[in-house]
C-alpha cells in the first residue's frame, strides 16, 4: 500500500517540493518505504476561490503552466485549495479562476472543496477533476462523517480533532478515503477556527477584486491575530492533536489509514522541510537528507525553459 502524504504549496514552496521530489527519486533508501507525494496542494495568487490561508501577488501565465507542468511531468497532482467559505454567485463565474482550472484540467489535478455551489460548479464544468471534501467543513459528529465518506470525492480530510479518537477511527468506513491532518499548528476544539476561515475568505475576496481593477495597489488583509500561525514543528508535537512518525507508521497505516496532509502554507521552506524530513525520512538518513536538499535549495537551478 502506497503512503501518499499531501504537501503544501506549490507557489510559495515550489522549489522545495521539486527538491523533494527529485530526491526522494535520487535516494529511495533514505524514505520510508512505500512513500510518496500524494499531491501538492494550494492556490495560484489571486485566485478568489482560495480559502484557507489567505494569498496575494502576481503570477503570469507562462509561470502557472510552468509549475503545472513541472509537478505533472514527475506525477504529481497540484491540488487547488478552493475552500473560500464566503463565496456568493458572483464569484463562480470569475474568469481567472475558471481559466487556471481549464490549464490544470488533464485528469489527474485536483480540487479541495467547501462550498456545494463552487463543487457543483466544478463538478459540471469539470468533470474530469477528483474532488477532496475539505476539513474547513469541520465535521465533528461522527455519524455525519461516516455519511461523507460515501460521497463522491477522492478523499475527505479529517476534521483534526479526530487525530488521536481511536475509537472512531478504528470504526470508520472506507478509511483509504480519508485523509488526516497530522501536524495541526491550532488548539484543539478552537472557537476560533471557522471565524477564521471566514475571515480569510473575506480578504481573499477583497483583495482579489482589488487587483482586478488595478494590479499593482497592495492589499492589507483584515486583522486576525492568531499566535499558533507563528509555530515552528517541534513547537507542535506535544499537541494532543499531533501524530508523531512512529504512530504514523506503526498504526495508523496497519490501522488501513494511507493518506496524511502536512500543513505549512504561510510558513518558510526550512519548516515546511524539517516536516518532510521528520515524517517521510528513516531516522538514520535525516540529518544526511536534511543537508543534502538544503544544499540543493541554494543551487543556481532553472526550472523554467
Amino acid at each position: 500500500m502506497d503512503i501518499k502524504f499531501h504537501i503544501p504549496d506549490f507557489m510559495h514552496h515550489f522549489r522545495l517540493n521539486l527538491t523533494l521530489a527529485d530526491y526522494m527519486k535520487m535516494r529511495p533508501e533514505a524514505f520510508y518505504d512505500n512513500v510518496r507525494i500524494g499531491s501538492v496542494y494550494g492556490t495560484f495568487p489571486d485566485m478568489i476561490w482560495n480559502g484557507g490561508r489567505f494569498l496575494q501577488g502576481q503570477c503570469d501565465e507562462r509561470v502557472i503552466r510552468e509549475i503545472i507542468n513541472q509537478l505533472n511531468r514527475r506525477g504529481i497532482p497540484l491540488r487547488f485549495t478552493l475552500t473560500n467559505p464566503m463565496l456568493e454567485v458572483r464569484h463562480i463565474s470569475d474568469p481567472y479562476c475558471n481559466k487556471i482550472l481549464e490549464m490544470a484540467d488533464n485528469g489527474l489535478n485536483e480540487a479541495i472543496v467547501f462550498s456545494p455551489m463552487l463543487e457543483d460548479h466544478i463538478r459540471s464544468k469539470f468533470p474530469d477533476m477528483p474532488l477532496t471534501s475539505s476539513t474547513c467543513k469541520q465535521i465533528e459528529d461522527f455519524d455525519e462523517l461516516k455519511n461523507e465518506m460515501e460521497q463522491d470525492y477522492s478523499l475527505v480530510v479529517l476534521d483534526y480533532n479526530f487525530n488521536n479518537d481511536f475509537e472512531h477511527l478504528k470504526a470508520l468506513p472506507r478509511k483509504e478515503k480519508a485523509e488526516l491532518l497530522i501536524n495541526p499548528c491550532c488548539h484543539p476544539s478552537c472557537k476560533r477556527r471557522k471565524e477564521h476561515y471566514r475571515s480569510v475568505g473575506r480578504s481573499q475576496i477583497a483583495c482579489s477584486e482589488t487587483h482586478r481593477k488595478n494590479p499593482n495597489i497592495p492589499y492589507q488583509p483584515e486583522p486576525f491575530s492568531c499566535e499558533c500561525m507563528r509555530k515552528t514543528l517541534y513547537q507542535t508535537t506535544d499537541s494532543p492533536l499531533h501524530i508523531n512518525p512512529v504512530e504514523l507508521y506503526e498504526k495508523y497505516v496497519p490501522m488501513g489509514y494511507c493518506n496524511f496532509k502536512i500543513e505549512g502554507r504561510s510558513v518558510p521552506d526550512v519548516n515546511v522541510l524539517e516536516n518532510y524530513v521528520y515524517y517521510m525520512v528513516k531516522p538514520e538518513y535525516q540529518s544526511e537528507a536534511r543537508l543534502d536538499m538544503l544544499l540543493r535549495l541554494t543551487k543556481d537551478v532553472k526550472y523554467f525553459s
